[in-house]
């Protein structure tokens, strides 16, 4: 991938220098997203080879039932890190919740409408008179009416059903809906087989939105840092190999969710998006996990403008890129 930097075994091993003496069993509970899909692919790999053990780090990974579910998770000190989409910290953080971003992966907005990939629909304004599907816990719900705005819609001439998330991908790809929104890496290789879709994104309404990346309590952050740094450390390092060989990540995937029925084609390509989605022009040449303050700016506004969050609160409330080895 274009200017990610890329960790050899040795220069992990200078990082794991770096952040600090390696002691035996440091207990980790990583709480994923959802059920295994190819973001997870890092986390899997680094498990399957060894890595975290390599570290001192004893990593429990779990799957999730959502974003929303494993921040509440984390900020109720039931798991120590969350691998979510990072864009619902601000919201979060208004709510009362203490967590924060410790390191940002897919670092490029990646909202996405779904739609026929033969479809004349270009932007916006073109869903006009379409029904679109989306769960109400999405991370969608709050920017639907900004982002239908943008192109002059309203929920009086495009069609919003929200459906059980169970229930999100039949509707779509039994074609009761012309639009699904989700997320680009996780729907158009899923959608392939069914529905050969392609993506309106959220930027188009200018909303920007930090997708996938790690979470920890405030008082995690403050009791465990030099923990957590170990564990970015080696993520780093699993998405630098997984980056030259999208295949390791399929295997370790396979390998370590056996009962999970994943198809390795879609698996490859979720991979190979999420790494297309890593960068945006403020992270180029920058590590892996690295925030930018620009990006967070960016996506404030969006969020100001559509209600989620107050304004006056600067980007560094949010997240740090204190513990991301350099």
């Amino acid at each position: 991938m274009r200017n990610m930097r890329l960790l050899s075994s040795a220069a992990f091993a200078m990082l794991l220098a770096f952040v600090g003496p390696v002691l035996a069993n440091e207990k980790l509970t990583v709480r994923l997203d959802f059920s295994p899909w190819g973001s997870h692919a890092a986390m899997h790999l680094a498990q399957q080879k060894g890595w975290f053990k390599e570290a001192g780090l004893d990593v429990d990974v779990q799957d999730g039932r959502g974003s929303a579910n494993t921040l509440q998770l984390v900020n109720a000190g039931q798991a120590d890190v969350g691998q979510i989409q990072l864009g619902l910290v601000p919201a979060a953080r208004h709510g009362g919740a203490k967590v924060r971003a410790i390191a940002g992966f897919d670092r490029r907005t990646d909202l996405c409408v779904l739609v026929d990939k033969d479809a004349p629909i270009q932007k916006i304004e073109d869903l006009k008179g379409k029904k679109l599907v989306v769960f109400a816990a999405s991370p969608w719900a709050p920017y639907i009416d900004t982002f239908l705005a943008a192109g002059g819609l309203d929920r009086n001439n495009t069609t919003i059903e929200f459906v059980d998330a169970a229930a999100l991908w039949g509707t779509y790809t039994s074609r009761r809906a012309d639009g699904l929104m989700s997320t680009v890496a996780s729907a158009l290789p899923l959608a392939q087989a069914a529905r050969p879709s392609k993506c309106l994104t959220a930027d188009m309404a200018d909303l920007y939105f930090p997708s996938y990346g790690l979470i920890a309590s405030d008082a995690t952050l403050q009791k465990r840092g030099d923990t957590l740094k170990k564990l970015i450390a080696v993520e780093q390092r699993a998405w630098a190999e997984i980056a030259k060989n999208l295949d390791l990540g399929v295997k370790a995937m396979l390998a370590e969710r056996p009962d999970a029925m994943l198809n390795p084609d879609v698996l490859r390509e979720q991979i190979k998006l999420t790494i297309e989605y890593f960068n945006t022009p403020a992270t180029e040449g920058k590590p892996i996990g690295w925030q930018a303050t620009e990006d967070w700016d960016a996506a404030l506004k969006g969020m100001e403008r559509a209600g989620v969050v107050p304004a006056g609160w600067k980007a560094s409330d949010y997240f740090t890129n204190d513990l991301v080895p350099r």
